[in-house]
């Protein structure tokens, strides 16, 4: 079918496919072909192409469909994926097992398969797992262009935030001041980076400041991201009025900081306020929390009140965004 198709030289082929994969513009539904010493990439959008590259029309044939474990087992399965690591939620040990087996005998390119074992615990924020298949728990899980290496035994990291981070990123401008109170490995802090963020990303797990390090390496950030290992209450006093924006992502506890983010907040700052509450009133006690800490030093505008995602049984995870402006 003609299709509309980046056309490069072979040897530029592979760093092309990445950056249109990147750019998530490359057209799965189609196959990359070769013919005569050229590359036909399919794209999504050929209008969004960036310039440099041409586009072409193209007869590409279709991709052979992957087979998925939901092929294999004949139904719908829940998994999670962060890198070449499935995560699954099962009770039943067999039942984990069998899902393991077909997730493996798929298409996808999963090296280990684990099952949650616990509950997330402790001030560090990691849950315990029982592995299905394979052996590491080390990956590279790759997210809007940027690559966050880490050990699922050692490190908090959830792959169904990726959408909320993008939109908070997306707000960063070139030069702001980001502040990030519970950083982890660096799905907030390095993309704010790289959009020209001057940030500060705090965290007490020494693991996830040494991948946060390791990020920032991988994703050519340094000049701009500092890394700090503590908690963050002890960090803060360094950067008094320091920032434009702050991310508090610690659900269930996040009010516990607010006087620790009021010391750090600048003269405009905008706070992006996590919480985890009932159906009933899923803003009420953080936007509560928030003018107790902040008010009357500075004038509270909550500029959008967010579902994040359902977390429990008439539960939700949400997200305030504050504007915090010294009165």
């Amino acid at each position: 079918m003609d299709v509309p198709c980046v056309r490069v030289e072979q040897s530029e082929g592979e760093a092309t496919r990445k950056r249109l994969a990147d750019a998530e513009l490359l057209d799965d539904e189609y196959a990359i072909t070769g013919d005569e010493g050229w590359l036909y990439l399919p794209v999504t959008d050929a209008e969004a192409v960036p310039g440099e590259l041409t586009v072409v029309t193209y007869d590409a044939p279709a991709r052979r469909t992957p087979t998925t474990p939901a092929d294999i087992l004949g139904e719908d399965l829940s998994y999670e994926r962060l890198g070449d690591v499935a995560i699954v939620d099962e009770d039943d040990p067999a039942r984990a097992r069998e899902i393991a087996r077909a997730i493996v005998d798929s298409d996808l390119p999963v090296e280990t398969v684990v099952d949650r074992a616990s509950e997330i615990q402790g001030e560090l924020r990691v849950r315990d797992w029982t592995v299905l298949v394979g052996e590491e728990t080390e990956t590279v899980h790759r997210e809007y262009g940027h690559e966050f290496a880490l050990d699922l035994d050692t490190v908090y990291f959830s792959p169904r935030l990726a959408t909320e981070r993008h939109r908070v990123v997306e707000q960063v401008q070139p030069g702001e001041h980001v502040f990030d109170m519970f950083a982890g490995v660096g799905p907030f802090a390095i993309p704010a980076a790289a959009r020209g963020g001057e940030v500060v990303a705090v965290d007490l797990n020494e693991a996830a400041v040494e991948y946060l390090r390791e990020n920032a390496r991988r994703n050519d950030v340094t000049a701009r991201l500092t890394a700090v290992q503590g908690d963050v209450r002890d960090v803060a006093g360094g950067y008094h009025d320091w920032a434009d924006r702050i991310v508090m992502n610690l659900p269930h506890s996040a009010d516990e900081f607010l006087d620790t983010a009021v010391v750090v907040a600048g003269d405009d700052c905008v706070l992006h306020y996590y919480d985890i509450q009932h159906e009933d009133d899923r803003f009420g006690p953080g936007e509560r929390a928030i003018r107790a800490a902040a008010e009357p030093a500075y004038d509270v505008a909550v500029e959008e009140r967010r579902t994040v995602r359902s977390y429990a049984p008439h539960e939700y995870n949400v997200c305030l965004d504050v504007r915090l402006t010294r009165g």
